[in-house]
């Protein structure tokens, strides 16, 4: 008996629909990472800050400049923030215009743990209107 040779799809794996535009590329320095586990994502979006910069990102829907995406903190306070949320697989680093951008990794989030960051960010949205 011969066993298949094909994995079985990893949704944490699914690629990223890339918005489009002349002068955007994926930045060649960040490797894009597999969505992290359930516990990871959650530990990541724990902290206020990151869980703004990932409200804000959701709420734009497309890449956003770094500086659009914290107030309260120092740059390298945010660009330690955003690490952390690129090696969960929450966002991939996009280069527009010689700029750095920060994107939004909603379907591959959503492929692997299904509603989970959209309801924590309501959440959160909730609390702050509250």
């Amino acid at each position: 008996m011969s066993r298949s040779t094909t994995a079985p799809r990893d949704p944490a794996a699914v690629a990223t629909p890339r918005p489009e535009g002349p002068a955007e590329t994926l930045d060649p320095e960040v490797a894009i990472r597999p969505v992290a586990s359930l516990q990871e994502v959650l530990g990541a979006l724990s902290d206020p800050v990151r869980l703004e910069m990932v409200r804000r990102l959701m709420a734009a829907g497309r890449p956003q400049a770094c500086g659009t995406l914290y107030a309260s903190v120092g740059k390298s306070t945010a660009s330690h923030h955003f690490k952390l949320l690129r090696e969960n697989g929450i966002i991939e680093r996009h280069l527009i215009g010689g700029q750095v951008h920060q994107y939004l990794r909603q379907e591959a989030l959503d492929a692997a743990h299904p509603g989970v960051v959209r309801s924590i960010v309501a959440a959160a949205e909730a609390e702050r209107g509250a």
